[in-house]
Order: structure tokens, then sequence, then C-alpha cells
């Protein structure tokens, strides 16, 4: 677990996914030396499907300690690292919008 993000303020989750997103989407041409999100948009597939599977962990064991800021720091690395992946998957926001959207009606 990483170090508690202090003074958390509300934001708006499409804004700042789409922020998100967008920053992801510009690391693709950055140098994986340099650049942790390059490295796991490049680098081999399996080490990006493995921090995806720790951080889904770490939100269910979060859950089980019902700790509320645990619970949303460790949701926040798994957005970032659900992101990443689509990124590198080729699958976009507005995509992923369409697909729940459908399943809403």
């Amino acid at each position: 677990m990483g170090v508690r993000t202090a003074n958390v303020q509300p934001g708006d989750i499409g804004e700042t996914l789409e922020s998100l997103a967008a920053t992801i989407r510009g690391r693709r041409d950055a140098s994986p030396e340099t650049s942790y999100t390059a490295r796991l948009l490049t680098d081999v597939e399996d080490e990006l499907l493995k921090k995806l599977a720790e951080e889904s962990s770490e939100v269910i064991m979060a859950c089980k300690d019902d700790d509320h800021d645990h619970i949303r720091y460790e949701a926040a690395d798994l957005l970032y690292h659900l992101l990443v992946t689509l990124e590198r998957y080729g699958v976009t926001l507005p995509e992923l919008a369409g697909e729940l959207n459908a399943r809403m009606k």
C-alpha cells in the first residue's frame, strides 16, 4: 500500500478520466526508460496484466478492511492501470461508455 493521499477534494469523474486517458495516450511516445506508463504500454504484456490483477486484489483487501480512504486510494490505482490496459489494447473511453450505456437499457 502506498502513502495515503492528503487533502482529496471531490472532482468530476468524467473530466478526470478523459484527462488521465489523454495523458496515458500521450505517453505512448515517451521513453520506456523514463516513463512508467510508456513501459506498461510497450513492455511484456504480462507485466501490465500482473499489475491489473495486483491492483484489483488491493481494492478487495481494502474493502475487507472497511477502510474508506484505502479503498479510494487503491481504486485510483486500479482505474489508472485499467486505463493503461484499455489504451494498450485500443479500447477508447467512448467505446467503453457505449458498452456501459448499452447494458443500462
